[in-house]
Order: C-alpha cells, then sequence, then structure tokens
C-alpha cells in the first residue's frame, strides 16, 4: 500500500462514527469501514445468507454496493467541508466468487478535480484472492 496522510483523528473518528450509526444502507449489509486516510479507505463485508443469490454465492449487487461505498469514503476524507459527492459512472470486473468469509474493498481516488473524482478500488477475499476491480467517478460539488 503507498503512504496516505493520517486525518485529523476527530475528523476520522466523527466520519467513522457517523457512517457506522447514520447510514441505514450500510447497516442493512453489513458494510463496516475498517481503516481511513486521506484518499484512502478500506471497507469490510462479511457474507451473509441476505446477500446471496440463487446460486448461493453473493450478488453482484452487494460487491459493487461495497466498492462504491469505499471510493465515497476515501474521498470523503480528502473532500473539501460541505461538499456533496455522488457516483456518476462506475464499472466493476467480478473475477472470483464470495460465499464465505469476509471480502475486504481497498479505494484509492486517482484524480480529485474541480468538479470530479476518480477513484480505484481492488476487492479482495480473506486470503487476499482477488474478487473484483472496479473504477468510479465521482461528481464532487462544492459548496462553497
Amino acid at each position: 500500500m503507498a503512504r496516505f496522510e493520517e486525518l485529523d483523528p476527530e475528523f476520522r473518528q466523527a466520519v467513522f462514527e457517523r457512517l457506522q450509526k447514520q447510514v441505514p444502507y450500510w447497516n442493512l449489509l453489513g458494510m463496516e469501514l475498517t481503516d481511513l486516510k486521506k484518499g484512502w479507505a478500506r471497507l469490510r463485508l462479511p457474507f451473509s445468507e441476505k446477500l446471496g443469490n440463487a446460486g448461493g454465492i453473493a450478488h453482484g449487487g452487494a460487491i459493487f454496493s461495497l466498492a462504491d461505498a469505499a471510493v465515497g469514503t476515501a474521498l470523503t476524507g480528502i473532500a473539501r467541508k460541505n461538499a456533496s459527492i455522488s457516483t456518476i459512472e462506475m464499472k466493476i470486473n467480478y473475477i472470483r466468487p464470495f460465499s464465505s468469509g469476509c471480502i475486504y474493498a481497498e479505494a484509492v481516488i486517482l484524480h480529485n478535480g474541480r468538479n470530479t473524482a476518480l477513484g480505484e478500488v481492488t476487492v479482495t477475499d480473506g486470503a487476499e484472492n482477488l474478487v473484483a476491480r472496479a473504477m468510479a467517478t465521482y461528481s464532487v460539488i462544492r459548496k462553497d
């Protein structure tokens, strides 16, 4: 992992608390923020039956949601105060199925421009096998 600058500890704690307590969709899926730095985030998603598709593996939408949330969280660490962020476009490649244990999404912000940001996500399982790779473009509406 590249070296990413640490966030202000109070801001970091506030982000952790807000995401874990105030985002119902995260709670629905079981997503958890495990680490956060400026322009980088790592999230975890444990497998549960509610994530399964008819074949007994995690639905691609659950993996996609984790990847999207990871980019948004990484961007939160570097976006200007009161900026509004929203996914414009996202592409994901599924490599390996996920049906037990946990998966981890590690997101890096590659570009943080005036109106858009670009993030890359690697999703792995507990043995660090590649599960998916994604790229996401976000709209950044700065409320200055």
